[in-house]
């Protein structure tokens, strides 16, 4: 699996709604070496989503989820951030956050119903060079650089 090629997870968390306005703050002032960690340990395109209810949905595609955790799980900053973050969430009777979520399953996706290289992620950028001939030079070389996008 090439680095283009990762597994798209979803996962759901409660936050006590009354502590969701704190725990959006938080995050938006997440540690720089958590930041650092999480890249680092392979969680790509990692996205949260709250409602008003507290419901809190993940995203992140990664090789492999279980061994993104456990590389993160792995780190003195996962252990901290996950202690630091544990008090906003309802009914992980100890569990960490990180450990404590539900596995979502995909049950659609538009990109990967109609074929699309990649399941629609957006690809590496290609470099294409073209040879013409022009009057004032017999051979010229053009190099174009484009990206694909779904």
């Amino acid at each position: 699996m090439t680095a283009d090629e990762h597994e798209r997870y979803a996962f759901r968390l409660q936050v006590a709604p009354d502590r969701l306005d704190e725990y959006a703050r938080r995050h938006a002032e997440v540690w720089p070496e958590m930041l650092q960690a999480l890249h680092d340990s392979g969680w790509h395109g990692y996205s949260l989503f709250a409602a008003p209810d507290g419901l809190l949905v993940g995203y992140v595609e990664a090789e492999s989820l279980a061994a993104a955790q456990a590389a993160m799980a792995e780190t003195d900053v996962n252990a901290r951030w996950q202690a630091s973050m544990a008090e906003f969430f309802t009914s992980l009777d100890g569990t960490p956050p990180d450990e404590g979520f539900e596995l979502l399953t995909q049950v659609f996706n538009l990109e990967t119903q109609l074929g699309l290289p990649g399941g629609g992620r957006r690809a590496a950028p290609t470099t294409t060079t073209t040879t013409r001939s022009t009057p004032a030079s017999p051979t010229t070389s053009d190099t174009t650089t484009t990206e694909e996008t779904s």
